[in-house]
């Protein structure tokens, strides 16, 4: 089940990376909480990005909710 759900997550990334790319950002996965947190790790342009929670909610988090409903919600954690 959690195999199936990373798989998703990273699906949705995938489809995301061309536009953050474009930007000269990036986001890779961390971890999928127990409370289904999606946790990921924003890279290049994207940290400093003032668009970035947008990019976070609008995209990635809707994004996700069509295809993993079960997902409660989508945080960037800083490294």
């Amino acid at each position: 089940m959690m195999e199936e759900l990373t798989n998703k997550v990273n699906a949705a990334i995938d489809d995301l990376r061309p536009y953050l790319m474009s930007d000269g950002g990036d986001m890779e996965l961390v971890e999928i909480t127990n409370d289904n947190i999606v946790k990921v790790k924003l890279i290049g342009a994207c940290k400093s990005c003032s668009m970035s929670p947008m990019t976070l909610k609008a995209g990635l988090e809707e994004a996700l909710k069509s295809v993993a409903p079960e997902i409660n919600g989508v945080e960037a954690i800083e490294y």
